[in-house]
């Protein structure tokens, strides 16, 4: 097989790895109603059942980042071992949990095996592409989101009881486990460093990735609460049933697809700063009406949640890609994991905001909040775009 050839194949397997993997991250979310009959759960626990994977995620994070596991251990053995265990966890609330005392702890556990295969998947795929990087990382941000939102497409299905549509992410999780294994590291893969526990703190020191850093947290205050949110807020503006759960399938899983692929073939071509600058105005503007367009006519809430969808992922796999090009490639594992690690902890924060604001005010008024997110983004990413170090990004297209 030619190298070209070859590193396609590695693309797709493991884009399809993700899709399958992160089937389970928000499998609890989208059963949410079924789960407020059958256990009596509020709506601060319900975002507990999303938050416990954030911090489960933030936590295998930051220890595999403090090991340098993501540039120690083979990649491909790491992300199918991470992934048999989210599936395992996630499958275990669905045979054994009677309430939501149980159910946190396993998600939070599905969270911990999460991170070695969201950002490890990552690295795998940076190790097979130097041009064409943001679209690549592009196809498996995007690849994600299609992930994340296929629970909402199973709920959407027949109503299915609320086990079937954790057991059948579960299953799909066990599968992308089976499927990583068939790709081996790219020809642009470092040799594993040794361990060196300091290393972690260079990711703060460097002001070229620190700043890119904070974009990313930015874009993260707004992401996943609006992901954990959004079919609450169709919900409540459409009214209930399989069409809220369709439309939110579409917005997050197909209209994300679509807004991190098309980013990433931008980014390549005009730069990244540009792109996520261009994604967070749009996404930022998109929290801030919804608050005005709640309950307009079902023609419109669609076509805001679908260019939400788009925008608020477009820019994800960009500032993954700019830490990827501004770091030491020895240990681009390790400072991808880190900067997951503060973004999904930052998500805890502003997913439990979201929920209060939603049970307190309405969700007509629990988005707007989130545009302070988008706000701070713009900053730090036209700050890097003056940085002289910002000519790595993008072979110089900044």
């Amino acid at each position: 097989m030619s190298p070209g050839a070859g590193k396609w194949r590695a693309l797709s397997l493991i884009a399809a790895v993700q899709v399958l993997a992160m089937s389970v991250w928000f499998s609890a979310s989208a059963v949410v109603p079924a789960l407020r009959d059958e256990w009596g759960i509020s709506s601060g626990g319900a975002a507990w059942l999303t938050g416990a994977v954030q911090i489960g995620f933030v936590v295998g994070a930051l220890a595999s980042a403090i090991l340098n596991l993501a540039d120690r251990v083979p990649a491909r053995v790491l992300m199918a071992m991470s992934a048999a265990g989210a599936g395992a966890a996630n499958a275990a609330v669905a045979m054994f949990a009677a309430g939501i005392e149980a159910a946190v702890p396993l998600r939070f556990l599905t969270g911990v095996f999460l991170a070695g295969v969201y950002p490890v998947g990552m690295k795998l795929m940076a190790s097979w592409f130097v041009r064409g990087r943001g679209l690549a990382i592009g196809v498996l941000v995007g690849a994600l989101t299609l992930g994340s939102g296929s629970p909402h497409l199973i709920a959407a299905i027949g109503e299915p009881p609320w086990q079937a549509v954790l057991l059948v992410g579960s299953a799909l999780a066990c599968v992308g486990a089976g499927a990583i294994l068939m790709v081996r590291d790219g020809p642009h893969a470092a040799p594993g460093p040794p361990l060196d526990l300091r290393w972690a703190a260079n990711v703060v020191r460097d002001r070229p990735v620190r700043l890119a850093n904070l974009g990313y947290l930015g874009h993260m205050w707004e992401l996943y609460a609006v992901w954990t949110w959004l079919p609450a807020y169709l919900a409540a503006s459409l009214g209930e049933g399989a069409g809220a759960s369709l439309l939110a399938f579409v917005a997050i899983g197909v209209g994300g697809l679509a807004g991190a692929v098309g980013a990433g073939l931008v980014a390549d071509r005009l730069g990244r700063t540009v792109t996520t600058i261009t994604a967070m105005a749009v996404s930022g503007t998109c929290a801030l009406l919804a608050a005005p367009l709640f309950g307009a006519p079902a023609a419109i809430v669609t076509a805001l949640a679908i260019v939400w969808g788009v925008t608020v992922i477009a820019d994800s796999a960009q500032f993954s890609v700019a830490v990827s090009e501004l770091t030491d490639i020895r240990f681009v594992g390790t400072a991808l994991t880190l900067q997951t690690a503060a973004g999904f902890l930052l998500t805890v924060a502003s997913i439990r905001l979201v929920g209060s604001l939603g049970a307190d005010w309405g969700w007509r008024w629990a988005f707007p909040v989130l545009a302070l997110g988008p706000v701070v983004g713009i900053v730090a990413m036209w700050r890097l775009r003056a940085d002289p170090a910002a000519a790595r990004l993008a072979g110089g297209a900044r």
